[in-house]
């Protein structure tokens, strides 16, 4: 899910399902890759932490048609889409940063929604520590930090109309900041807690996307939410006009009416001891 205000905050725990998954086929590619690269043959319990509106979850359960299959999220609106669907998942509404697991895991999965939390140094070793004994921790997040999105993202919101910065405070102090650190933090991380068969690597997708504004209308799903939420009305047209036709020179149109929007991931697998 790019990165934005950590869950708990007024201005980011509405999700708008449609407008995540009208980019559906981008958003699924590096989550069939994580899961992939799972080595799990038979577990027992199978946590999906942040499922969304559980179109993930559902591959998760379709790997391991044996295993009890939890998707945790902490949006009403994605549980409330991914429960509309029959199935044999549970689905579980809870805030990563306090959840606990009623019964020990044998995977715990997690695509693109760690980088919405912070404190990833206390975060990831005590999810690490739910596991069963060779139990697997696999994550994919957003590497969107230093893309053009992302900065143009805030520094529109710091120019606001020309009277100085609009928004919140903290969707500034949040824009501002790195969530997600590099790959050698993270393998340093699960190895000083024990975890053995470490597997951080990094993948930039080049997304060929279409339509108008395409990469306004990505980002309005996931990192945008939180500085749109923040603003008032007249505030928000100034924005999405002055952002929209940066990042329209920033990601130009091809004469085939494509446009190109690179998009780096991190990824993680590690096995508990």
């Amino acid at each position: 899910m790019s990165n934005r205000v950590h869950q708990g905050t007024t201005a980011g725990t509405h999700w708008d399902p449609g407008q995540y998954l009208r980019f559906g086929d981008h958003r699924l590619r590096p989550a069939l890759e994580l899961l992939a690269r799972v080595p799990s043959d038979a577990p027992v319990l199978v946590h999906d932490l942040g499922c969304g509106a559980g179109n993930v979850t559902r591959h998760l359960a379709a790997r391991w048609p044996e295993a009890k299959v939890v998707g945790v999220d902490n949006s009403a609106q994605m549980l409330e889409k991914a429960g509309s669907e029959p199935s044999n998942i549970g689905w579980v509404q809870a805030d990563l940063r306090t959840w606990r697991p009623d019964q020990t895991p044998d995977v715990l999965y997690s695509n693109a929604t760690l980088q919405w939390l912070d404190n990833h140094g206390e975060l990831i070793p005590r999810l690490f520590g739910f596991l069963s004994s060779g139990g697997c921790f696999a994550v994919q997040m957003p590497l969107s930090w230093d893309s053009p999105s992302h900065q143009l993202m805030h520094q529109t919101l710091k120019d606001g109309d020309n009277g100085g910065p609009i928004g919140q405070p903290e969707v500034h102090a949040s824009l501002e900041r790195r969530w997600v650190q590099d790959a050698a933090y993270y393998y340093a991380l699960l190895a000083e807690h024990g975890a053995v068969n470490i597997d951080v690597w990094e993948t930039e997708y080049l997304q060929v996307l279409s339509g108008d504004d395409p990469v306004l209308e990505w980002v309005k799903a996931t990192g945008l939410r939180p500085v749109l939420n923040s603003l008032s009305p007249a505030e928000r047209d100034i924005y999405v006009a002055t952002y929209g036709a940066r990042l329209r020179e920033a990601y130009p149109k091809l004469p085939d009416g494509s446009t190109l929007y690179p998009f780096r991931r991190l990824f993680m697998v590690a096995t508990a001891p």
